[in-house]
């Protein structure tokens, strides 16, 4: 059986990093009333001058230089997004282009902040399948442009950044003692919708929008779904919790982790927090998260990892691998 591996992960953040104290002259906010109920301490701001695919790209070329492998040995490019640089095209195909990439295909992915998860099992999908080697996928956001400086219930909670992975295809035996992808749960409902959205669209108001949630409700959800998810997968892999080395959120809430991961009966030992530094940066926190926790030697070869995410759709799904 073929199975996707993870080669090479990257990272990108931009240089602008604003403190939770930023907010205190613009809302009724404070920094500790924003880390007592998020875990937030910072998240980083692109540039004017910046765009999504910018961010993705710089991603990227990191994951291909800690991979070792050359962007000519790319087959697909991937990228979970929700805040593309235009309609279109893609971001993809504007990874591609800036990674002077003249081969194979690109395209986006968008189940916000569980696009990730999404762009993983498509990529996890065509290596199985044969259609591809080698598949870069990332995630990129700039969830900056979208946000309400009024509302301070949603301003506070995200930062811009990408992270990639490169995955190649390695024969396995087909079994839970493979290396690579080794399950993938996929789940929506869309009668949800309102729970979680940016109140603007192309067929709607022509503009960009803001972002809306309710969040209260969304908490709700998140928890019990990001948890059931886990589980499935898990069991789907032939594994059991007990076996799992690291839990890999999304990165939104510190609380959802820390009662997602009670809920799996794993330690906070095992789970992998970003979200202080980073805030919610949507598709690209659990790239993000995992790319840091790489460069900190946090994984080793053969742990189990699972990696779960849940964004406005609903959409939520989540991803068991072996290291």
């Amino acid at each position: 059986m073929r199975r996707a591996v993870i080669r090479g992960t990257g990272h990108y953040l931009p240089e602008r990093v604003v403190e939770n104290n930023w907010f205190e002259d613009k809302l009724e906010t404070t920094d500790q009333w924003i880390r007592s109920r998020t875990g937030i301490e910072r998240r980083h701001f692109a540039a004017e001058d910046q765009r999504t695919s910018d961010l993705g790209i710089a991603a990227a070329k990191a994951a291909l230089d800690h991979a070792g492998i050359s962007v000519d040995q790319i087959d697909a490019v991937i990228v979970a997004t929700s805040t593309p640089d235009f309609t279109f095209p893609s971001v993809a195909t504007m990874v591609q282009a800036g990674l002077g990439m003249k081969r194979g295909f690109a395209y986006d992915v968008q189940a916000v902040c569980a696009g990730f998860v999404f762009a993983l099992a498509n990529a996890d999908a065509m290596i199985r399948a044969g259609q591809a080697e080698r598949v870069l996928v990332i995630g990129a956001e700039t969830f900056s442009r979208i946000m309400d400086w009024t509302d301070r219930g949603t301003c506070v909670l995200f930062g811009d950044g990408a992270g990639a992975v490169v995955l190649e295809a390695v024969e396995g035996d087909g079994t839970p003692a493979d290396r690579g992808i080794l399950a993938v749960d996929l789940n929506s409902d869309g009668q949800y919708r309102d729970l979680l959205y940016v109140d603007g669209g192309v067929a709607s108001t022509g503009t960009a929008g803001h972002l809306r949630m309710q969040g209260n409700l969304v908490f709700r959800h998140a928890v019990e779904k990001l948890a059931d998810t886990a589980h499935r997968a898990v069991e789907r892999a032939g594994l059991t919790t007990d076996q799992v080395d690291w839990l890999v959120p999304h990165q939104a809430n510190s609380r959802i982790i820390e009662a997602t991961a009670k809920r799996m009966h794993l330690p906070m030992e095992k789970v992998v927090l970003t979200v202080a530094d980073h805030g919610n940066t949507s598709a690209a926190s659990i790239p993000l998260a995992l790319s840091v926790a790489d460069e900190q030697g946090k994984f080793k070869p053969g742990q189990i990892l699972v990696a779960e995410a849940i964004g406005g759709g609903l959409a939520w799904g989540s991803v068991v691998l072996r290291w």
